[in-house]
């Protein structure tokens, strides 16, 4: 895969996709979508976590072989997602986390690397560590639904 490519793929799902929101946590009356800055802030954040996942050496195998249209799609799915989970306006239409990653042989090991992208990505907009361990907690729900066992 071209070092360059920014391609959106199934493995960006893994954290954004389904976060459920009964989990949301709030501070006074704003919910987690607007202390994250809204949709703008959220489709920023996964614009940049998106090229991080394509550009990794052993990430990037996840990213092959979607069209262009099939990579935009996912990433309005991934961002909808995002939005939906952390209290926003928008309705994800994907599908389950489980039946989106069956038989993509994701490890730990990927769970891991891709984690550490999202928390790099967060740095990157000077997300406060408190809303850093907010969204990372709703991720962390879809860990059994994505990591396949070797």
């Amino acid at each position: 895969m071209a070092k360059t490519a920014k391609i959106p793929g199934v493995l960006a799902l893994i954290v954004l996709f389904w976060l459920p929101s009964t989990a949301l946590a709030q501070a006074g009356d704003e919910t987690l979508y607007q202390r994250l800055g809204g949709y703008d802030a959220i489709a920023a954040v996964v614009d940049d976590f998106i090229g991080r996942l394509a550009t990794d050496p052993d990430l990037g195998r996840f990213f092959i072989g979607h069209s262009e249209d099939s990579q935009k799609q996912i990433r309005q799915l991934i961002v909808d997602q995002l939005c939906e989970a952390t209290g926003g306006p928008c309705v994800y239409t994907g599908r389950d986390m489980k039946t989106s990653h069956k038989g993509m042989r994701i490890s730990e090991e990927d769970w891991q690397k891709t984690a550490a992208h999202l928390v790099a990505t967060l740095d990157k907009f000077s997300v406060p560590q408190a809303l850093q361990d907010e969204v990372l907690a709703l991720i962390g729900t879809l860990k059994e639904d994505i990591v396949e066992e070797m």
